[in-house]
């Protein structure tokens, strides 16, 4: 389990708030870094692996127009996969990853591109609607590297939608977790 998912879990369970996963390129990997901390049963609601670009219209309401004009491998096709599970599992909160781990480019697109989004509650400070965010990677590694640097990069979009900021610093996080001693 990493510190993200530790952090998320914990977040949210402060918030009494809930999550949902959409997943492609990460093929689950997000889920289960969740559902490995103690306690992730309190704010998980569950996980959709839609690999299949037909799955992210069928199963999470991906627009088809969009998927067949852009491929599966677009922002908006990340925050659309976000959304479509939040709604589907009724969830405060759906992140959703999206993207080329390789080895091969996928209809044009470089291996490492990835996006990860977020959707949930408006977000305080800016009134986004949806709390809607999205993020562009590029990532470099074996598809290992960059399905796991996908991972730990929805999580720590979500941190910075729900705490407002996320250092990535080990150390701070585990200061501020033990009251900052």
């Amino acid at each position: 389990m990493s510190s993200y998912a530790i952090d998320v879990v914990e977040l949210l369970t402060v918030r009494g708030e809930t999550l949902a996963v959409a997943e492609s390129l990460t093929g689950g990997l997000v889920a289960a870094d969740i559902t490995s901390v103690p306690g992730a049963s309190k704010v998980f609601r569950g996980s959709v692996t839609a690999y299949a670009t037909d799955l992210k219209h069928r199963l999470l309401g991906v627009d088809a127009t969009l998927l067949a004009q852009r491929g599966a491998v677009d922002p908006q096709v990340a925050a659309q996969m976000a959304a479509g599970v939040r709604e589907a599992l009724g969830a405060d909160w759906g992140i959703a990853t999206t993207g080329v781990a390789g080895p091969e480019p996928q209809n044009g697109q470089p291996v490492g591109t990835v996006y990860v989004a977020v959707a949930g509650p408006p977000h305080a400070e800016d009134g986004a609607t949806g709390g809607g965010k999205t993020a562009a990677l590029r990532l470099n590694g074996d598809r290992a590297d960059i399905r796991m640097e996908s991972v730990r990069s929805v999580l720590a979009l979500l941190l910075e939608r729900t705490a407002g900021e996320h250092t990535g610093n080990e150390r701070a996080q585990d200061t501020e977790r033990n009251g900052g001693f």
